[in-house]
């Protein structure tokens, strides 16, 4: 696993259960990686001939781009990666493939957690965790959606924010919102995604009117601390809450089967020998 700053993942325990239950002997680590970092590791990849994968974390997931031999087309048009999968289909060269598996991990936590039909949404954040946020709403129905963006003055400078170029690629009408605004909007609407990094949105905690949030879904994908403490001020109101761990489970189902190139059943006993791994209730 690729990103900086990294040191908090469980993507690691995640992934080398499932690989034990598996009868693989992959071994999955983290390494801490930054942008200037990235191409001279990618180069060690395709040098040597036993890595099967590499997850892409922030600030990677779009720098990542360019240095691929290819990209899966439902990556390529979110502009955003998390998974790169070593193809060794020729011989003389080891190709690395990009893929996106956050969608999958997004649209399964919100399904699980009971979303409703055609919901009112709100992205917070407008990065490469957006982009897949904003791909997962519009598989999950939304008709719309607002982001409310950190440093964005006004909304003629939207054009800078890849969530809403992601909403345009797939056909989901997306607006960018003042962040100024956030917290008094927020209970407007039926699902609420924060995809800002840890304690980034803790400051809209103590700003949200104190109205009622029951029904309301709020998937957070910092999962440490959890709850944070919008989470915790939104079920303390009321409304449900989803960690950011649901999302990391569930992609991690969908990278574990794209590294063990789709020929091992991904099984319900793998999937809970999973959740064991991250103190989460079994499927």
């Amino acid at each position: 696993m690729l990103g900086h700053p990294i040191g908090h993942s469980r993507s690691p325990a995640l992934h080398n259960a499932a690989y034990a239950r598996l009868g693989l002997s992959y071994l999955y680590s983290a390494i801490d990686t930054e942008v200037s970092d990235l191409e001279p590791l990618l180069a060690r990849v395709r040098a040597e001939r036993n890595w099967y994968g590499l997850s892409v974390t922030m600030p990677l997931k779009t720098a990542v781009l360019p240095l691929l031999d290819a990209v899966d087309p439902a990556a390529a048009r979110l502009g955003a990666v998390n998974t790169v999968v070593v193809d060794r289909s020729d011989p003389g060269r080891q190709r690395l493939v990009g893929h996106n598996t956050d969608v999958a991990g997004i649209v399964n936590a919100l399904r699980v957690a009971g979303i409703g039909r055609a919901p009112r949404s709100a992205v917070l954040g407008g990065g490469g965790t957006a982009v897949s946020a904003v791909a997962a709403l519009k598989e999950l129905g939304a008709p719309a959606a607002d982001i409310f963006i950190r440093g964005v003055g006004s909304p003629q400078r939207s054009g800078t924010v890849q969530a809403l170029d992601a909403g345009a690629a797939v056909g989901l009408d997306c607006q960018v919102r003042r962040w100024e605004g956030a917290a008094a909007a927020l209970s407007s609407y039926d699902v609420v995604i924060s995809t800002l990094p840890p304690r980034a949105a803790d400051p809209l905690a103590g700003l949200v009117p104190p109205s009622s949030l029951v029904g309301k879904l709020l998937l957070d994908v910092a999962y440490d601390p959890w709850p944070s403490a919008l989470a915790a001020r939104w079920q303390g109101s009321g409304g449900t809450i989803v960690p950011g761990i649901e999302m990391l489970l569930y992609q991690g189902v969908e990278q574990v089967r794209l590294f063990t190139d789709e020929h091992v059943l991904i099984t319900a006993d793998v999937i809970n020998v999973m959740c064991d791994a991250l103190g989460v209730a079994r499927r």
